[in-house]
């Protein structure tokens, strides 16, 4: 049938009503995916794609699940495919939605990105599996810190992952024993990394990175026993009185926020999140990032007796009321009991979150703590 013959067929099922039809309809695509150089002209003519765009969504949601998987495995690399249809697919159950995820070149990185978000966990991994991740995708998976979709990521060979990235994941490997396999295999694994992550493996893994890296084992094994010494101590993150950890911590710390940031996924609740992990510069950081404000003035308003001054930078980056108390709560525990000013400071502080908008907020900041 000519190219001609076969676009007239699509249209004439696609203005029929009838449910045989319909199918006939999606039959008669996914039959088209498999017509060569022929097909993709009759699929990228303007009559053709004013019809995907109009109609093809209802046919897609109405259409029986085997009809759906087949479409999807037929569209998985089309690069004329709609997007609205693909994202539906990329949505639809895991079976349906893991070709288009793993192929699709219709998904850009903002699609890939509002699967981690909307997305089962499932879903998530195949996109942390999908080649070539790009540097959005990738900050916005560690921004995540889903346990599994990490595991994913570090076995991706071809993510675009840099040295802070890798330095991520290592760190994660301390609780996460499923990345330490991967991770001593990753081929942009340095020898620096490799210090850090042996300290974490097993006696199998330790051997290989011993021979990969040629690493000093004596040295490597007395930092494992202090390690062992550590975690059996109950060291914490952070210590009392919110000292900071030493300048290479800080320094990655930075690069991630800074990576986070420019991806748009630096957000309100992995400040709380990195409270809540007990991980008080990763706030401090986090704070003073998305609030755009000098680090010394989030310093100065955690160390002061007004919690209020801690509460308005917290209602510029979004932060609700109702989270508030708890963040107050969290930072006091790491840091010595400041902010101080007891329950009557905090209660005054509550003010903070009135009825106006964050850069109202941020300039009240700006201002009370130019006066502290």
């Amino acid at each position: 049938m000519s190219v001609a013959a076969k676009t007239e067929e699509i249209l004439l099922l696609a203005r029929s009503r009838a449910v045989q039809d319909r199918e006939r309809l999606l039959l008669a695509i996914v039959e088209l995916c498999d017509g060569g150089d022929g097909a993709e002209a009759v699929m990228r003519s303007a009559p053709v794609q004013a019809l995907l765009s109009s109609i093809f969504m209802s046919l897609v949601v109405e259409a029986e699940r085997d009809i759906r998987q087949r479409l999807a495995e037929k569209l998985a690399t089309a690069p004329w495919a709609p997007s609205a249809l693909i994202n539906v697919l990329a949505l639809d159950d895991i079976e349906i939605a893991r070709p288009v995820i793993a192929a699709s070149p219709v998904l850009q990185d903002q699609d890939l990105i509002r699967l981690l978000v909307e997305a089962t966990v499932e879903h998530q991994i195949e996109v942390a599996r999908r080649p070539n991740l790009g540097p959005p995708v990738v900050a916005a998976i560690l921004a995540r810190d889903e346990p599994a979709v990490l595991t994913a990521l570090a076995g991706n060979d071809s993510a675009q992952l840099s040295a802070e990235d890798l330095q991520v994941l290592v760190t994660a490997s301390r609780r996460v024993a499923a990345l330490r396999s991967p991770l001593a295999r990753h081929p942009r694994l340095t020898s620096d990394l490799a210090q850090s992550l042996y300290v974490w493996v097993g006696q199998a893994l330790r051997q290989s990175l011993a021979d990969r890296f040629r690493l000093d084992t004596d040295a490597l094994d007395a930092a494992l026993a202090e390690a062992v010494h550590e975690a059996h101590g109950g060291a914490l993150v952070d210590q009392p009185g919110g000292g900071l950890r030493d300048g290479e911590q800080q320094d990655m710390e930075q690069r991630l926020l800074a990576k986070l940031d420019a991806a748009g996924q630096l957000r309100p609740g992995y400040l709380l999140r990195a409270l809540q992990e007990r991980k008080l510069s990763l706030f401090l950081g986090g704070l003073t990032t998305l609030g755009r404000f000098e680090p010394d003035q989030i310093r100065r308003a955690v160390d002061s007796d007004r919690p209020e001054l801690l509460a308005l930078a917290c209602a510029a980056v979004g932060i609700d009321r109702s989270v508030y108390p708890t963040i107050l709560g969290l930072v006091r525990d790491l840091n010595a009991g400041r902010p101080g000013g007891g329950p009557e400071g905090a209660r005054r502080a509550g003010g903070a979150f009135g009825p106006f908008a964050p850069d109202i907020a941020s300039a009240a900041f700006r201002q009370a703590i130019g006066r502290a």
